[in-house]
């Protein structure tokens, strides 16, 4: 992997620390945020290049599909996995295909997962371009 620098975003601080812990020990450089707007200006910075952002898909202030959106008005190229521990919702739905790509579905991670699988869905992701 010549980037593996992650986007992290969930509004519960252990989640964060868990993941990020998980993942930097697994090779990913992880930048973590509980707060989505953030996690937005962090993303629009020229001097970060991020090859994967995770997503809570319930976040306050904006809600993970949101942010999706506007970091895409930013990078059309970053890819994006959902994490969350619901069920997406009906009108979640909507939001789900309206960032959807013509040549990417967008992945949805349950949690709890583990950190073995999480690095795996990461990885597959970003070997799947």
């Amino acid at each position: 992997m010549k980037n593996n620098r992650i986007l992290l975003v969930d509004d519960e601080p252990d989640i964060t620390l868990a993941f990020s812990m998980g993942l930097e020990d697994s090779g990913f450089t992880v930048d973590a945020f509980n707060d989505s707007l953030l996690a937005l200006e962090a993303f629009k910075e020229e001097n970060k290049s991020y090859t994967l952002a995770l997503l809570d898909v319930n976040l306050q202030k904006m809600n993970g599909f949101e942010l999706c959106n506007e970091m895409r008005k930013v990078n059309d190229k970053v890819k994006v996995c959902f994490v969350t521990a619901f069920d997406i919702q009906k009108e979640e739905e909507e939001d789900l295909k309206a960032v959807a790509t013509l040549n990417e579905k967008p992945v949805i991670i349950r949690k709890p997962i583990t950190i073995d699988d999480l690095v795996k869905r990461i990885r597959a992701k970003i070997l799947d371009s």
